[in-house]
């Protein structure tokens, strides 16, 4: 009886139903509805759901999460004359789903460079949800002076590995960024240089699975908000906060290393920290437990680790 039940909810989850409110309303389970409706909101099941209300109530969920137009979009100030470039779109295929807009007037994918002479003050970037990473986006991004993420609802974004790497960016406002699915943050804010705080706080890293070099060389950041980070599925926190120099204060408290694997120069060079709380390193899988006391330089008060054989 158990392997049929798997087997039916597997076949509703990755099948799109017949276009019937009836065979929706047979559908018991809230958690196999919801399944469905992620892979196929922008289909014209949508009338099914907007027209009734006691499917709605099943559902439990707010239709504004389930626009036709449910996209990303954020706004862009770029620094005045420079010309350089604003955004690193590395995959052909995924060009067509990226709507440019300088100075609201929209213009081709391919054209992501500001050039003195156009006087752009203003750049907006619509994503269609069809994107599943944002690996590389802003790589080496030298004109930009601030980053604004207006929508960041529903995605499919699995990967941020290096989003924002070198990016020359001063200021990020990420408090609508959406992380759910994100399962990879490697080096999201590496050589970020020029960024002086970061709020974290709303991310969702339930998922992530990555940390390496998250925020190495932001030599600059003297605020760090990290207070809500789940790190459960973690295994690699390599050189995460690596020559950080300006830092003077970083709680971790929330964080879980459980499955943490590799935390080698994980605070290395960060001169301005003289105390960590490490009471939430709970190490297990770790070849050398010396490796989290000789990635430290500076006068630290480190508090003592538990050790679990």
């Amino acid at each position: 009886m158990g392997n049929k039940n798997d087997s039916n909810k597997n076949k509703l989850k990755n099948e799109i139903p017949n276009n019937t409110p009836n065979y929706l309303e047979n559908i018991k389970s809230k958690y196999i509805l919801k399944k469905i409706f992620d892979c196929i909101y922008e289909s014209k099941l949508l009338n099914i759901i907007r027209k009734n209300k006691a499917l709605q109530k099943k559902l439990d969920i707010s239709l504004n999460d389930y626009k036709d137009n449910s996209e990303i979009e954020l706004k862009i100030e770029p620094i005045q004359n420079i010309y350089g470039k604003f955004i690193n779109i590395e995959n052909k295929k995924e060009k067509k789903y990226f709507h440019i807009f300088f100075n609201e007037n929209k213009k081709e994918t391919k054209r992501n460079y500001i050039k003195e002479k156009e006087q752009v003050h203003q750049i907006k970037i619509i994503i269609d949800y069809k994107i599943n990473s944002f690996y590389n986006l802003f790589k080496d991004c030298d004109c930009i002076l601030s980053i604004d993420f207006i929508r960041f609802k529903r995605n499919n974004i699995k990967s941020m590995n290096k989003m924002f790497l070198n990016c020359s960016t001063h200021k990020l406002n990420l408090h609508n960024f959406n992380t759910d699915n994100v399962n990879d943050m490697s080096g999201m804010f590496k050589g970020c240089s020029e960024l002086t705080e970061l709020d974290l706080s709303k991310f969702n890293t339930a998922n992530v699975t990555y940390m390496a070099s998250m925020f190495k060389h932001c030599t600059q950041l003297k605020e760090l908000n990290l207070s809500n980070f789940n790190t459960s599925n973690v295994i690699s926190m390599y050189h995460m906060f690596s020559n950080c120099k300006s830092l003077k204060e970083l709680n971790i408290s929330s964080f879980n290393t459980d499955k943490l694997t590799d935390f080698i120069g994980m605070f290395y060079n960060c001169p301005f920290i003289k105390e960590l709380d490490l009471d939430v390193f709970k190490i297990k899988n770790t070849k050398d437990l010396a490796n989290i006391y000789s990635s430290y330089e500076g006068e630290f008060e480190i508090k003592e680790v538990e050790q679990i054989d």
